[in-house]
């Protein structure tokens, strides 16, 4: 017999011992053709279920759907082993199954669609996989920009025109920047890029890079709220009028709001002051980090492309430059396979994206909306 969907050759022999064989009606079945003899009588119209049963026909269909796919139990299960995942009982780990293997098939057709060009990036699974990007964007974001927020002259940075920048920076090179931390489930996205924007200027102040206290601006920064989210320039503006910020040594991180306990005798860095880049400029932001140092930015991070970002140049046209919810730290610039980007460290850990960081879309239409709250502390 010849393979299925194959043509059968002439003399191809008939169906063996049932094997193969369409069952005729006597048998439950229905042949192809009518059956010789007299005509078959017409069957009765069908009525057309009432609407109030289909809920009814669904259910089975639902119910399936909330079935874990077997082949993928030793992927689960070497996944949270290795992000050392653990649930309460077995209903919420069905949730979190299905939502992972949903990510696994959007990473997995997108980086089929990387490969025929499509785009410019890869996706990998990471320890974000069985949360949504909802839920990601409520516990793991947290850049809320002050009501009636403008810029005012005074804190504006006026980029020099006159000398040429560099084709590329890179901070990281030049021991400007701490290593990669994780603000886990906890809105305080803006206190991270705060610091990160200040040990670049205590480096550059004092030639020495130490990693200072994100808690002690998550407790003690009265016009932000805490894990519930703030703004740079508020943080900023905190520690010139407390005349310091604690190191992370003296203040760790613990990623909830508790009560401050600011030490004068923990005192890392001072600020002067800060300065704002011009609203979605990224010629004057390019000047910024190439003079300056690492600087603060805001971006639109609620897409679940962004989500599992792995390598290459991040653009995704759904990314909102009026939908900035996610404070990172812009660390240099550059150009990967002729493709100008900027190089962001974020703030989910070194498991998320290229070791901490990603590659965002430099030049093209302001992506994600990376010029448009960005600023950087004076010291």
């Amino acid at each position: 017999m010849p393979a299925p969907g194959q043509r059968c050759p002439r003399g191809c022999p008939g169906p063996q011992s049932g094997e193969g064989r369409v069952p005729g009606p006597q048998e439950g079945g229905h042949s192809m053709l009518p059956p010789p003899g007299p005509p078959a009588q017409a069957l009765p119209s069908v009525q057309p279920l009432p609407r109030m049963w289909w809920p009814l026909l669904l259910v089975p269909a639902a119910l399936a759907q909330l079935r874990p796919e077997r082949e993928l139990d030793a992927q689960w299960e070497l996944w949270k082993k290795t992000h050392r995942k653990q649930y309460n009982g077995k209903e919420d780990e069905l949730t979190r199954r299905l939502i992972w293997e949903k990510n696994l098939k959007y990473i997995n057709t997108h980086n089929l669609e990387y490969a025929l060009g499509v785009h410019t990036f890869e996706l990998a699974m990471n320890h974000l996989g069985d949360m949504s990007s909802e839920e990601v964007l409520r516990t793991m974001t947290g850049l809320k920009v002050p009501r009636g927020h403008q810029r005012h002259n005074e804190t504006l940075f006026v980029p020099d025109w006159t000398e040429r920048a560099p084709a590329a920076m890179d901070w990281r090179k030049k021991g400007y920047v701490t290593p990669v931390k994780n603000q886990g489930q906890c809105g305080s996205c803006w206190a991270f890029s705060s610091v990160g924007a200040l040990e670049g200027q205590l480096k550059r102040k004092t030639g020495k890079l130490l990693s200072l206290s994100p808690q002690n601006l998550v407790d003690c920064v009265a016009n932000n709220d805490g894990c519930g989210g703030g703004y740079m320039t508020n943080a900023f503006e905190y520690v010139r009028q407390n005349r310091g910020i604690d190191s992370e040594d003296s203040y760790p991180y613990i990623g909830q709001d508790e009560s401050c306990m600011y030490s004068p005798t923990g005192k890392a860095a001072k600020c002067r002051g800060y300065r704002e880049i011009p609203e979605g400029n990224e010629k004057a932001l390019k000047r910024a980090v190439a003079r300056i140092g690492p600087i603060s930015v805001g971006i639109d991070a609620s897409l679940p492309s962004f989500q599992f970002y792995s390598r290459g140049v991040y653009y995704d046209e759904s990314c909102n430059a009026e939908n900035i919810n996610h404070a990172v730290l812009a660390v240099g610039y550059g150009a990967q396979k002729g493709t100008k980007h900027w190089i962001i460290k974020n703030s989910w850990g070194e498991e998320w994206g290229n070791k901490g960081y990603v590659l965002l879309a430099r030049n093209m239409n302001n992506a994600c909306g990376v010029a448009n709250l960005a600023s950087f502390p004076k010291m």
